[in-house]
């Protein structure tokens, strides 16, 4: 979602029509979180600005993306905390769920956040929005809705939309994306997963926590940008709550079968089929440029997106990409951080660059799995001198009394103790996470999460034991004790 900024302190500059087309500073095209960042803080800084949309504003992150996903989250958590609220020796017991009332929550949560991307909001703050498909036609021209746009600069933002695997037989039988799944009003009896990204991992775990059957397919292995040991932490909650995984299977065709859909799989051992009412395909995303005209522009793309440099500008210097459309990693936070960019680039011409060091990301299962920087592998790959921390969550007074111990922080440290990844798997672990970005992004050394005073009790607390185990070794080792000893004897 984008920033929210003031009201501009006068009358916003707005694009102009001369010989039938408008005439703008800048030129958005997609509606979506990045687009709206650039569109709200460009306007309020000054810059008269056209708003391409042509589907619904907000994008996939308020309609189809992050927001439902997370409201249905909301509901499963609150589902698992009756079923599992016997030990606290509170009278736990399978909860009664209401569907239609879970899709009423999560288009609640769409309907009380929409105003805050809405047209009428952008309007407004003088943003000029045309509702409409644009298309490129030379290397500063677009249209819209049969209106011409001319600007300085444009800013595709057109994201992405579920990729569907080539598997033989899907396109005939019914599946579901993460565009059509949160219009349920039924509960599926029996959901199958293809694919185990952290939409699929999440997904899976919120509607068995809702009373589904659920099986999840994945080629490989789950999460597998993921620090294994905290993924190997997840896979074992899925598990318990009786998620059917079958992982390393390939999927070998797909059917409409009866009310339901079936797969066929290569698992490890033999064949497997396997039947469900409903299939939901989580596998990967595509970009959303079909239709932009983008060759009009002279603008380059591949199979990933727009070919952009560390600026964000395409092979048009005159245009720049952001977000998923870009190519890079796709997260609504990454779009966020590519508008402060694109920004910095169009309007002020200083030559601001990506700088991924800091990229976190987090699979909002329970427990949340959270990661920043590089991971171990990543780590090593690189040619950097590697030492590791481990620190279980059994260790953490607030995880003992909240009954949540399983989890860990896993800290990637290169030479002299420097800060070069952190992965946490625990309760919100999407909220301490912070603290290890912000000590990468400023280079900071473990020295400096060791000496933090941390709040107790508090899950956060994982963090500075994690740093704090660095120096265990030289600090309660012979050398430390003979000193000491020596000092004690000195001393008055």
């Amino acid at each position: 979602m984008e920033a929210t900024l003031p009201a501009p302190a006068g009358p916003a500059r707005r694009p102009t029509l001369r010989d039938g087309a408008l005439h703008a500073d800048l030129c958005i095209i997609g509606a979506g979180s990045g687009g709206l960042s650039v569109a709200a803080g460009a306007a309020q800084m000054g810059a008269s600005v056209v708003l391409i949309e042509k589907h619904l504003m907000g994008g996939d992150c308020l309609n189809t993306g992050c927001v439902p996903s997370k409201a249905l989250l909301a509901a499963a958590h609150a589902a698992e905390a009756v079923r599992a609220s016997g030990r606290f020796g509170v009278n736990g017991h399978e909860p009664d769920v209401d569907f239609s009332k879970v899709h009423a929550h999560v288009h609640g949560v769409i309907a009380a956040i929409a105003p805050h991307d809405s047209v009428e909001r952008f309007e407004a703050l003088g943003v000029t929005v045309i509702q409409g498909a644009a298309r490129f036609t030379g290397p500063q021209k677009v249209e819209a809705a049969g209106q011409r746009i001319h600007a300085r600069r444009f800013v595709v933002a057109t994201g992405s939309a579920a990729a569907v695997p080539p598997v033989p037989g899907l396109g005939e039988a019914p599946y579901l994306t993460n565009e059509t799944i949160f219009a349920l009003t039924d509960r599926p009896d029996h959901l199958l997963v293809l694919g185990g990204g952290p939409i699929g991992v999440e997904m899976a775990q919120a509607f068995r926590r809702l009373g589904a059957a659920v099986t999840l397919v994945e080629r490989g292995a789950i999460l597998p940008k993921d620090e294994p040991e905290a993924v190997a932490v997840l896979r074992a909650r899925l598990l318990r709550e009786g998620i059917a995984l079958h992982e390393g299977a390939e999927v070998l065709a797909a059917h409409r079968a009866a009310n339901g859909v079936e797969l066929e799989l290569r698992g490890a051992n033999a064949p497997v089929v396997l039947r469900g009412t409903h299939l939901l395909v989580a596998a990967g995303r595509r970009p959303n440029i079909a239709g932009l005209g983008l060759e009009a522009a002279g603008i380059e793309t591949t199979p990933r997106g727009i070919t952009v440099d560390a600026r964000l500008r395409s092979t048009n210097r005159r245009v720049f990409a952001i977000g998923d459309v870009a190519g890079g990693p796709q997260f609504t936070h990454i779009a966020g951080y590519h508008a402060g960019i694109v920004i910095r680039n169009a309007l002020f011409g200083l030559p601001a660059k990506v700088d991924y060091a800091a990229l976190p990301w987090v699979t909002y299962a329970d427990p949340e799995l959270a990661h920043v920087g590089l991971t171990e592998a990543a780590a090593r790959e690189a040619g950097h001198p590697v030492s590791i921390l481990l620190q279980p969550l059994s260790g953490n007074d607030r995880a003992q009394a909240e009954r949540e111990t399983e989890g860990l922080a896993k800290i990637v440290l290169g030479r002299g103790g420097r800060i070069l990844g952190a992965t946490i798997v625990a309760p919100r672990a999407g909220e301490m996470i912070g603290l290890w970005g912000l000590a990468i992004q400023k280079r900071l050394g473990i020295g400096a999460i060791a000496a933090w005073l941390a709040p107790y009790p508090t899950m956060a607390e994982i963090s500075k034991r994690a740093a704090g185990s660095f120096y265990t070794p030289s600090l309660f080792g012979p050398r430390t004790r003979r000193l000491v000893g020596l000092v004690q004897r000195l001393l008055p």
